[in-house]
């Protein structure tokens, strides 16, 4: 039962970190192509790491769900982390754009 829920919470992780990241890549896209957006480029570059480390840390923490307890526990623990993270980070970017209106 223990490995279920770290199983699921884990790829929640990863989906959530993988939304983050594409958001970024779009957004990354778009201003490469679009005269005068330096600095959206510059703000997906700054962002970048941050949705590079959750994608990592939620794939850690799916590896870390094929272990035994203690290891579901870690996978618990690193997988609520980097979900918070990248559905903080989504967000803010969201939101620094979405002002801009």
């Amino acid at each position: 039962m223990f490995n279920i829920i770290a199983v699921v919470l884990a790829l929640a992780a990863l989906v959530a970190s993988l939304a983050n990241a594409g958001y970024l890549g779009l957004l990354g896209s778009a201003a490469n192509k679009r005269a005068g957006a330096a600095e959206i480029s510059t703000y997906v570059k700054a962002r970048s790491p941050i949705a590079a480390g959750a994608t990592v840390a939620a794939l850690v923490a799916l590896l870390f769900s094929r272990g035994g307890a203690f290891l579901d526990f870690l996978a618990i623990l690193l997988a609520l982390g980097s979900g918070a993270v990248a559905i903080s980070a989504l967000q803010g970017t969201r939101t620094h754009f979405a002002s801009n209106r």
